[in-house]
């Protein structure tokens, strides 16, 4: 029973967590502070459900318990004295309002609001990319340090300093909990889009490490990715990323062999693409669509892994059509690695010597100096020029680049068969 009941927690939990946490945030207006009330409600089950059982409606008396530990913490804050009575007095009418909680009553009527804050304050651009990244898998994903660390390849301690780094920093800022005005919000969504997708592409193609994917990011990001959507139902990029995420993670299966060597796109058994989350991610693309108006970098990329979805097998993708995709891609967020993209299009559009023209434009572009992909593209052209010389080198400098074990190993294994060994 109390085995169960822990497996109840951590469930209940992992479900709630950032939805307490955003609810006290809007309350005490610090995200650190909320984070430890959570947390001592969440001690106070472990102490209480194995003994008594699992409330009627958990995630109330989860809420309930934080805030009145809330309570407690100023009461016993002399520095906080006036700050004391405005909470305390605000808290109490609020418990007074609802308690007991009803069975099967919603957490709180403006969760989704305070949820959505929550997002824009893990986001925040007063913090680096990796604190953004930490933060959210924190607070909204429900990782532990340890777990995050484990995740990105970065001691525990680490992550652990980011963390408290980013929510010394929101506290100094004086960030306020709030969802940006319209003037800032395209800024601010595509801040989170990006932490969103950060995490997602490291759960897909693994930087660093043993294995090729991490698919438990990319289930932790398409989690993200699907409460952003509904949050925001009338944003196009926020489909247009789910739709992405969703159609990439149908081939996380097609992605490994049978001992977890990674498999290419054109030599996946397309069987093997979950249909499921396929339509899924159609669904989420026409929605983008429904909502009018130009398709923005991440719609784009999820047109591009539609063809491929579409696709019965290699041969039929429409080679054509994503070309002219990263040409519309490459107008609107103009980068190396797009460009690089692109290459690898009208490689597959037009034939490889239209590729390499592009590619070996990129020769010189400091974005791409130490990136092993240039090398591996060039070598695949190469290869498919019948330059397989040529290409072996170009197999064996990008082997030299990547620190992902998997890839690695495929790249030194092109090589070997470019020079006839």
């Amino acid at each position: 029973m109390g085995s169960e009941t822990h497996c109840s927690i951590e469930a209940i939990w992992r479900i709630e967590a950032a939805k307490i946490i955003a609810a006290l945030t809007r309350r005490v207006r610090d995200v650190g502070l909320a984070e430890e009330l959570a947390q001592d409600a969440l001690v106070a089950a472990l102490e209480q459900w194995p003994r008594d059982g699992v409330p009627v409606n958990p995630a109330a008396w989860l809420m309930a318990a934080a805030k009145h530990r809330a309570i407690d913490h100023f009461r016993h804050r002399a520095l906080h004295e006036r700050k004391e009575a405005e909470l305390t007095w605000e808290i109490e009418a609020q418990l007074a309002d609802g308690a007991p909680p009803a069975p099967g009553a919603s957490l709180e009527d403006p969760v989704g609001d305070d949820l959505l804050r929550l997002v824009f304050i893990a986001c925040h651009p007063v913090l680096s990319r990796e604190a953004r990244v930490a933060l959210t898998l924190r607070l909204l994903g429900g990782l532990t340090t340890d777990e995050i660390g484990r995740a990105f390849l970065v001691a525990e301690p680490t992550v652990a300093q980011r963390i408290v780094r980013a929510k010394r920093s929101l506290a100094e800022a004086r960030v306020p909990f709030e969802v940006p005005e319209a003037g800032e919000l395209a800024k601010r969504l595509s801040s989170v889009l990006e932490v969103i997708y950060l995490i997602f592409n490291e759960g897909y193609s693994a930087t660093a490490g043993d294995d090729w994917t991490r698919p438990e990011l990319c289930g932790e990001a398409l989690r993200l990715g699907r409460i952003l959507a509904g949050l925001m139902a009338d944003e196009p990029e926020v489909h247009g990323l789910v739709a992405l995420m969703e159609i990439q993670a149908s081939r996380l299966h097609a992605r490994l062999g049978p001992d977890g060597e990674p498999v290419l796109l054109m030599d996946q058994n397309r069987a093997r693409w979950d249909r499921l989350l396929i339509r899924r991610g159609l669904a989420a693309l026409a929605r983008a669509d429904a909502l009018g108006g130009a398709y923005g970098p991440y719609a784009l990329q999820a047109a591009i892994a539609a063809c491929h979805a579409r696709a019965a097998d290699a041969a039929q993708t429409d080679w054509v059509r994503i070309a002219a995709l990263y040409d519309a891609l490459a107008q609107l967020t103009p980068s190396p690695v797009v460009e690089l993209n692109r290459a690898v299009a009208l490689a597959m559009a037009f034939g490889p010597a239209a590729g390499l023209d592009v590619v070996d434009a990129l020769a010189d572009e400091p974005a791409l100096r130490h990136y092993h992909l240039l090398p591996s593209v060039r070598g695949d052209l190469l290869q498919r020029l019948g330059r397989d010389a040529e290409a072996a080198v170009e197999f064996r400098r990008a082997a030299t680049l990547t620190r992902n074990l998997r890839e690695r190993n495929l790249l030194l294994d092109r090589a070997r068969r470019c020079a006839g060994l």
